[in-house]
């Protein structure tokens, strides 16, 4: 009764419950933030993770504009059913270069942090023009607006300067041939070897299908990447962290 008592004083004393909460978790604050001080690297490097190339870039503004991370997550958490479900759990490393990554548990549709490659671009494709024609139960809307709708370079290099400010490791070559890789990655029948050397695995190719350059071909591009960067067949954690 004694400790209900004391606890009943606190709860009356508004400064002396502010007060003590502040020291909470001030406390529990401390704890979690202190150690990362000491560690060279809060992020496990991994082989193969790279910076999005510039149709990809573009791409992933056009998901998050359209606002795809609502219904869909980009994180694959270590418990079985999703691993099953969905590959390999989720590496840090693999958002080290996602400003604002794409976390969570949200799913009114599918994670998509493994869809790349899953399916073709055709698929893609058709599902953004109607859903319900693939996935009868889907209540995803149409996106068939990003088919009509042309991009060009004129932006790309602003952007990749915008990551490199927080932290992407856009080098000043991969800037000055923004434009050009743009348009190389959408390109067949072009040039891809410098956009190759940039970005390794880079793919190129027409990804919707049509002659003209649009939204349709950025978002592809950028859903076709995912989860493709690092080979689970060989990988290996570091039993250290």
């Amino acid at each position: 009764m004694a400790l209900l008592d004391r606890h009943k004083t606190i709860e009356k004393n508004a400064t002396l419950l502010l007060a003590l909460s502040f020291a909470a978790v001030s406390i529990g604050g401390i704890v979690e933030i202190a150690p990362l001080f000491y560690l060279e690297n809060t992020i496990e490097k991994v082989e193969g993770v790279r910076p999005y190339a510039p149709l990809e870039l573009t791409g992933r503004d056009i998901y998050i504009r359209e606002g795809c991370y609502v219904c869909h997550s980009q994180m694959i958490r270590p418990m079985r059913d999703e691993v099953e479900r969905y590959g390999h759990y989720s590496l840090a490393a693999e958002s080290m270069y996602d400003h604002p990554f794409q976390w969570g548990s949200k799913r009114t549709g599918p994670d998509l942090a493994r869809v790349g490659g899953r399916y073709s671009d055709a698929w893609h494709v058709d599902h953004l023009l109607d859903p319900q024609a693939l996935v009868p139960e889907s209540v995803m809307p149409s996106y068939a607006h990003l088919a009509d709708t042309r991009i060009g370079a004129e932006n790309v290099a602003g952007l990749m300067r915008t990551h490199r400010a927080v932290g992407v490791p856009y080098t000043d070559a991969m800037i000055d041939a923004a434009r050009r890789d743009f348009t190389a990655q959408a390109d067949p029948d072009g040039d891809p070897d410098g956009l190759i050397e940039r970005y390794p695995g880079a793919q190129v190719r027409n990804f919707d299908g049509n002659p003209a350059l649009t939204e349709m071909d950025a978002l592809i591009a950028y859903l076709q990447v995912l989860g493709t960067m690092v080979d689970f067949s060989t990988f290996e954690p570091d039993a250290a962290r």
